[in-house]
């Protein structure tokens, strides 16, 4: 590659026709050029680029030579990778690398991602005994009880988070028959994406990848008035969407996860001003889990659609005046909206500055229309009401592995599956650690207790690993004074405590964010 990018080649596009390019790359036995370019659309101009005497199909653009390319890259890694990302397909290798501007862009880069290694939340879901994944279930996750202790706080969290809010949570079937796909439009635009089911009754059925079909048929028991509205339906469902295997990656991207979903009806008069109580109500949420810095994307109708232009210009305009009645600045992205209706999206910038998409806010008019779903406005007329969908930790399973990366692991205290280990030093403490673990869980502390015949350095190295965020150490001392010692994770320094002292003090510490109680 140095001397490649030394040589500064220049590089030639050449334009040829489909069976000039046919010919030359199948009398060089490049029988996956051939595969691309009879992928190439009719009437789409077939581009071959040249470097020196080597050469390749190729949409472009390119540098003007290779000296362009500078000298500040990396090859990180080798991989197997399906050809078209498709397991009945040929396993080919893939070369990854990256390149920057210059070195000390590229040394920022190193080691920001030996940082992200130690972060890995799959590494750390071992070491943590959060979860793990399995070849009989791929893209779903097995919680161990500690991962769900985790996973249940989020979702205590948020429940009282929308309690406030004035939501009411439902709960909706995991899999519905397919004239509820059509109606919805999930059928003839979402179809490759779901999981689909056939009875002996020749009946179509899918498992939902979505809540929103479910919520319209909740609103729809029933007559609805102006008065009733807002109306915001909440649900914890569970989703199922088909992602190629290749794409798996740990929690953060799975073919099964949880969604805080939620979907607000309302008259047009509302609108905005429900999308303004959503972005600060997620904003709040963020703040909570120590994401301060937030981006937000616009995202505009996509080509692949349905709705009238209409329609569609009225949610775009809608969101786009929430955001500038909040006074939050914003990027726009054509074309990236559901093919229902236009999107914000939230965009977690990291403690290592990585970048996360997690909640997201769409305006939708055209899923009421298609059920039909009204309410009776002042004049007695029944009208459409306009739909807001909106998830804030998006998927539960992927914020909870941004969450363990976040924190590399060191989670607040009130997030914490086990605050506090309790560990003897000598047999002869274990009565007493039995009753000081009491005295901490009577609190609602999530304490555990280790009595094992084991040196008391190898159980402190043992639950650092773990990373517990309390351990409290008994010994002959303690027993006899009645008192407890206590480090926190991250430091050496012990602190020798009255039981009631140290109860009260860890039950302040771990009570939830302000905005949670």
């Amino acid at each position: 590659m140095r001397e490649i990018i030394d040589a500064k080649t220049p590089f030639t596009c050449e334009t040829w026709s489909r069976e000039q390019t046919r010919q030359h790359f199948e009398a060089a036995g490049e029988h996956y050029k051939v595969a691309l370019l009879d992928a190439i659309p009719e009437g789409e101009a077939v581009t071959v680029y040249r470097q020196g005497d080597w050469l390749d199909l190729c949409r472009g653009p390119h540098m003007r030579n290779t000296g362009d390319a500078g000298k500040a890259f990396s090859l990180t890694r080798v991989a197997g990778a399906y050809w078209r990302g498709d397991s009945n397909n040929r396993m080919l290798s893939r070369i990854y690398g990256v390149a920057f501007a210059d070195k000390a862009a590229l040394d920022a880069h190193t080691v920001m991602m030996a940082e992200a290694e130690k972060r890995d939340h799959r590494k750390l879901g071992r070491e943590m005994n959060l979860f793990h994944f399995e070849e009989v279930a791929p893209g779903s996750v097995f919680w161990h009880a500690k991962g769900w202790r985790l996973f249940q706080t989020l979702i205590s969290y948020m429940r009282d988070r929308q309690e406030d809010a004035g939501y009411i949570e439902v709960n909706s079937p995991d899999i519905m028959e397919r004239a509820l796909w059509e109606t919805s439009g999930h059928w003839q635009n979402y179809r490759q994406n779901m999981f689909l089911a056939k009875t002996e009754d020749d009946r179509d059925y899918a498992l939902k990848p979505m809540n929103c079909p479910g919520h319209m048929l909740i609103y729809g028991q029933g007559t609805k008035s102006y008065r009733d509205l807002p109306l915001k339906i909440a649900e914890f469902g569970k989703v199922h969407r088909y992602e190629p295997s290749g794409a798996l990656h740990g929690l953060l991207r799975v073919r099964s996860f949880t969604q805080d979903d939620a979907h607000i009806y309302c008259t047009p008069e509302q609108l905005t001003q429900e999308c303004l109580k959503v972005n600060d109500l997620v904003l709040s949420i963020y703040r909570d889990f120590g994401f301060d810095d937030v981006r937000i994307k616009l995202s505009t109708r996509p080509e692949n659609r349905i709705g009238s232009e209409e329609s569609w210009d009225r949610s775009e305009d809608a969101l786009r005046r929430a955001l500038d009645q909040a006074g939050h600045p914003y990027s726009v992205f054509e074309g990236e909206g559901a093919f229902y209706g236009p999107k914000l999206e939230y965009v977690l910038r990291d403690a290592i500055g990585r970048d996360w998409q997690c909640g997201t806010l769409q305006v939708d008019f055209n899923l009421p229309e298609r059920f039909g779903t009204t309410y009776v406005a002042p004049s007695g007329d029944k009208l459409a009401p306009v739909m807001l969908h909106r998830a804030l930790f998006g998927s539960l399973e992927r914020f909870t592995g941004i969450l363990i990366e976040h924190h590399a692991g060191h989670l607040p205290l009130w997030l914490a599956p086990v605050q506090a280990v309790v560990a003897t030093v000598t047999s002869a403490a274990d009565d007493w650690a039995i009753a000081v673990a009491e005295a901490f869980k009577a609190a609602g502390l999530r304490v555990e207790t280790d009595l094992r015949n084991e040196k008391i350095s190898y159980k402190v190295r043992e639950h650092a690993l773990q990373k517990i965020p309390v351990q409290i150490a008994l010994g002959a001392r303690e027993t006899e004074d009645r008192t407890v010692t206590i480090r926190r994770h991250g430091t050496d320094k012990t602190r020798t405590m009255q039981l009631d002292d140290a109860v009260q003090a860890l039950a302040a510490d771990a009570q939830k964010p302000a905005s949670a109680r």
